[in-house]
């Protein structure tokens, strides 16, 4: 094997060729179309190399050799559509083909417009559009919100006498529902006629009525259609998820005779757009059950399901099938089972695929330190920042939240101050409203109360909600019921609508004994109509994701659970635990303060976790809203007593409990 004579960048491994593919003017187009097909689709540098020999061969001026090198720049997944669009400018007088290519490249690669431009580049060049060229200028149009532009093509189709393609056809109809002219639209979809091949011209006329919430103009078409396909019933369903009708387009999924991958896709991620992970893992289940394969698609909504319920063997199984079947793990994967193994409390697993990447995008990277923040990991969290600098991958924004979070948890508070000041200097970063709402939480926690309050005086933009909510709760820990009352009003007024505003400023009041004031603010929430968010845990055992509820009896097993929660509270009581009633924010009797502490969600969870493990396993436990210190002073003591380890993510950050001991020092 020889290697071509071409300077090559320092450090690049240049792409081999036989002896017979030896650049010259002889290299066939063939040999030139297989090296970019089969070498350059997914390495930049092979491009680049392949580019360079293109140049060098004279084949740059062969339209279907120039237009495919334009078609592996403009892969999204290089993100960087500049290149393609230098390469495009180079071509010499582009046919129909290779502007095509570039049309389809400027909408994969978020750059509409630039489509636009080039149907006037063609016009110029006399380089006559063909039955490809239009669906993509429509879509190019509806993405722009370019009307003007749109009727323009729409009369070139006619002109060209186009208007019988289907798929000029449905991306017309798509466009013009997307303006909200509906009556242009549904113009295109009668001229169709009502044949069995239009059926995807009236899915793109379902299809635009929902996107813009003509749920029963949608519905219309839907019925009186001639005929339905697949696609159809997709239509529908996806349809009414974006319009937050989860529960009809169940019921279309339900009614379906034939259900394909977008299917399933269609209604989990109406369930995840809802937040209702517990119902898509459920249908998840159920494909599996029915021996459907999840598209690679689905894989990262899938896991994004089982980091919110706290899965992590329904993570495990998808990482597993992801191995099983060489699928590919990109950035988009790789983060999505980053963030999963985090959320699940496997940061040992997380690591694992972090250092297995190949490609490592910003967000992989704000991944794996975000979760060593939650995590309790400052110094871990540190390091891997200063990694990052060292691989020189620029931080971003989201970034400097992780670290932020990270020093705050751990009351490092030179180093987080230092952090947020080398924002603008360093790494020419403008701060944000949630990262002033870190340095108000860093600040906070640490005792630094008022040093809090006059940082956010001096901030160059008004305070959100989020930066006094970081106030607040500092008043909260540290007990400073003077000024967390004043924040506490301030954030009524401003979040009225908030019941957590309402309990955390009730909270403080009960623990300081002001009675009164815990009447006024319940009295107010009444008067306004607002509940409460009533505390829930889950906890995920044998591949089933358990809920309970304070005062929910509906899981089969609840007789079990409470006698086991007895026997839990009463050897807790044995080792000297004493419950916290200043964390009861009602003016009862103490032994009812103690029941109601006793029947806490986590409390619930754990003491089914407890029935149910094996010894020395780990138990791991998800709550929606912020732990107590009653439950947390008890959760301690459970890790010793029954040796079992626990995992237990809130709202705010993870716990792991350990012989008695939290990895958070009880700073959280």
């Amino acid at each position: 094997m020889s290697t071509t004579a071409t300077n090559f960048p320092s450090g690049l491994k240049p792409i081999e060729l036989s002896s017979d593919q030896a650049p010259s003017s002889k290299l066939s187009q063939k040999t030139v179309l297989d090296i970019l097909n089969k070498k350059c689709f997914h390495s930049l540098q092979h491009l680049k190399q392949a580019h360079a020999i293109i140049l060098k061969t004279a084949h740059f001026h062969d339209h279907f050799v120039s237009g495919t090198l334009l078609k592996c720049y403009a892969n999204p997944n290089f993100n960087n559509f500049t290149l393609a669009t230098k390469v495009f400018d180079c071509i010499p007088r582009p046919n129909v083909f290779v502007c095509n290519i570039y049309l389809k490249g400027s909408i994969e690669n978020g750059e509409p417009h630039k489509a636009i431009s080039c149907y006037h580049k063609m016009m110029v060049l006399n380089s006559r559009p063909n039955k490809f060229t239009y669906p993509t200028l429509f879509k190019a149009c509806a993405v722009t919100g370019s009307v003007k532009e749109g009727v323009q093509f729409h009369a070139f189709v006619v002109k060209q006498g186009l208007t019988g393609d289907v798929h000029i056809k449905s991306a017309g109809i798509q466009m013009y529902a997307s303006f909200g002219l509906f009556r242009e639209a549904r113009k295109m979809l009668d001229e169709s006629g009502k044949t069995q091949t239009d059926v995807i011209c009236w899915n793109a006329m379902i299809d635009g009525y929902l996107k813009c919430g003509e749920v029963e103009a949608a519905n219309e078409v839907f019925v009186n259609m001639p005929d339905k396909n697949v696609g159809s019933w997709n239509a529908m369903i996806s349809g009414l998820a974006r319009c937050g009708m989860i529960e009809n387009a169940r019921t279309l999924f339900d009614e379906m005779g034939e259900r394909d991958e977008i299917s399933w896709s269609a209604i989990i991620d109406g369930y995840i757009k809802q937040r209702c992970f517990k119902e898509a893992l459920e249908v998840f289940h159920q494909m599996q059950r029915e021996k459907i394969k999840p598209s690679r698609h689905l894989l990262p909504s899938m896991l994004t399901v089982c980091a919110n319920v706290g899965s992590l063997d329904q993570g495990r199984w998808i990482h597993s099938f992801v191995e099983r079947n060489s699928i590919q793990v990109d950035a988009v994967l790789g983060t999505a089972l980053i963030d999963m193994y985090v959320k699940c409390g496997r940061l040992d697993m997380a690591w694992e695929v972090f250092e297995k990447m190949k490609v490592r995008e910003v967000s992989t990277w704000n991944a794996m330190i975000g979760g060593l923040a939650i995590h309790g990991r400052a110094e871990d969290a540190m390091k891997l920042f200063t990694k990052m600098n060292g691989e020189k991958r620029k931080p971003n924004g989201v970034t400097f939240v992780g670290v932020l979070n990270a020093c705050a948890h751990a009351g490092m508070v030179e180093r987080g101050l230092g952090l947020f000041n080398s924002m603008k200097r360093v790494y020419e970063i403008e701060p944000e409203m949630e990262h002033f709402g870190c340095v108000v939480d860093l600040l906070g926690r640490a005792g630094l109360v008022e040093e809090a309050e006059k940082f956010i005086e001096s901030m160059p933009v008004k305070p959100n909600v989020a930066v006094w909510g970081a106030l607040l709760n500092a008043c909260r820990i540290h007990g400073n019921v003077e000024l967390g009352e004043r924040v506490g009003w301030i954030l009524l007024d401003m979040e009225p609508r908030n019941s957590g505003r309402y309990a955390l400023l009730s909270n403080i009041y009960a623990k300081a004994g002001r009675w009164d004031d815990v009447a006024r603010v319940r009295k107010l929430m009444k008067e306004r109509g607002i509940e409460t968010v009533p505390g829930s845990s889950m906890m995920d055992m044998g591949g089933k994701v358990h809920e309970f509820k304070m005062g929910d009896s509906s899981h089969p097993q609840m007789k079990e659970i409470y006698l086991m929660l007895e026997k839990m509270m009463d050897k807790l009581q044995i080792e000297g635990y004493s419950p916290n009633t200043s964390m009861v924010s009602y003016d009862i009797e103490e032994e009812e303060k103690e029941t109601v502490l006793k029947q806490h969600s986590e409390k619930i969870a754990l003491a089914f976790g407890l029935l149910h493990a094996k010894p020395g396993t780990t138990l791991h436990i998800v709550k929606n809203l912020r732990v107590c210190a009653d439950c947390h002073s008890a959760f301690k003591l459970v890790s010793k007593i029954y040796g079992h380890n626990i995992i237990m993510r809130d709202r705010v950050r993870y716990h792991h409990f350990k012989n008695g001991m939290c990895s958070c020092k009880d700073f959280w």
